[in-house]
C-alpha cells in the first residue's frame, strides 16, 4: 500500500508533537527517544549531545533537551549581527534563541514549524531565555509564509529530509533569501551509490519516515534552485552509507 504525501507528514507531525510533549510533560527528552527520529539508536550522534558545553549553558534546559538534530548548523552559519535568520523545522527553538543571541537586539530570528506542541514549548524556551528578537511561525517548509528576499541566512538541522517535496523546500529557500543570502544546513544525506530501495531500508530513523537526498542530488537541487558556491561536507556517520552532512550555498544574485 502506497502512503500518500500528507500521511506521511501527518505522521511526522505526530511523532514531533509526542516527543514535545514528552519534553513539557517532564517524562524525557526528544533525542533519540519515543517518537524522534533516531529512536534506539546511538545519541551522541543525533540532538544535544551535537552542541558544545558552552551553547547548551546559553539555553534553558527544556530547549537542549528538545533538540532532534543531526548536526550544529549554528556552528557553521555564517551570521552576523542585525541580520536575519530562518531556521526550518525549529522544534523547541534550540538554534532560533543560539541564532537570536548571535544576531543581537538589532537582528531578528525566526523558527518555523507545523506543530502545535512544538512551537509552544519553543515561546516558552525563548521567554525564559530572556530572547525578545525571536518569532515563531506555524506553517510547512514546502510554503514558507514570509515575503521573497526578506532573510540573509537560512537554517535546518535534520529537517529538510523529512519533506516528501524537496525541490519545493530548495525552491522556497531560495525565494525567501535575499541575493547574496546564505544557508548553513545540518542534514542526513545519503552517498550516491545507494539506491532509493537501500535508503528507504536505512529509513526508519536515519530519514525518519520520508528519506534523504544523496549528495549529488542536494548539490544539483541546491544549483537548479539558484546556488552557487553550493558544497555538502560529511561530517558523521549516522548508519551505513548515511551521514549527517552541512550543506552551504550562496543564492545567486
Amino acid at each position: 500500500m502506497t502512503t500518500s504525501a500528507e500521511e506521511l507528514r501527518e505522521e511526522v507531525r505526530r511523532r514531533y508533537a509526542e516527543s514535545a510533549r514528552a519534553v513539557t510533560n517532564g517524562t524525557g527528552s526528544c533525542g533519540c527517544g519515543s517518537g524522534s527520529c533516531c529512536e534506539g539508536e546511538d545519541a551522541t550522534k543525533f540532538g544535544e549531545a551535537l552542541y558544545d558545553a558552552e551553547q547548551r549553558g546559553e539555553l534553558p534546559d527544556a530547549a537542549a533537551l528538545a533538540s532532534l538534530g543531526c548536526g550544529n548548523p549554528i556552528a557553521v552559519a555564517d551570521m552576523e549581527e542585525g541580520e536575519t535568520v530562518l531556521d526550518l523545522g525549529s522544534g523547541g527553538g534550540i538554534d532560533v534563541i543560539l541564532s537570536a543571541k548571535r544576531v543581537g537586539p538589532t537582528g531578528l530570528a525566526y523558527g518555523l514549524d507545523m506543530t502545535d506542541e512544538m512551537l509552544a514549548l519553543a515561546r516558552r524556551n525563548a521567554d525564559e531565555a530572556d530572547i525578545t528578537n525571536a518569532i515563531f511561525l506555524k506553517g510547512v517548509i514546502e510554503e514558507i509564509p514570509l515575503p521573497a528576499d526578506s532573510v540573509d541566512v537560512v537554517i535546518s538541522n535534520c529537517v529538510i529530509n523529512l519533506s516528501t517535496d524537496k525541490p519545493a523546500v530548495l525552491t522556497e529557500i531560495a525565494r525567501v533569501l535575499k541575493p547574496g543570502g546564505r544557508i548553513g544546513i545540518s542534514d542526513v544525506v545519503a552517498e550516491d551509490q545507494l539506491t532509493e530501495p537501500e535508503r528507504a531500508e536505512r529509513g526508519s530513523y536515519v530519514g525518519c519516515i520520508a528519506g534523504a537526498l544523496s549528495k549529488s542530488e542536494y548539490e544539483a537541487g541546491l544549483e537548479a534552485a539558484g546556488f552557487r558556491d553550493v558544497s555538502v561536507e560529511f561530517t558523521h556517520s549516522v548508519a551505513d552509507g548515511m551521514h549527517s552532512a552541512i550543506i552551504k550555498g550562496v543564492k545567486s544574485s
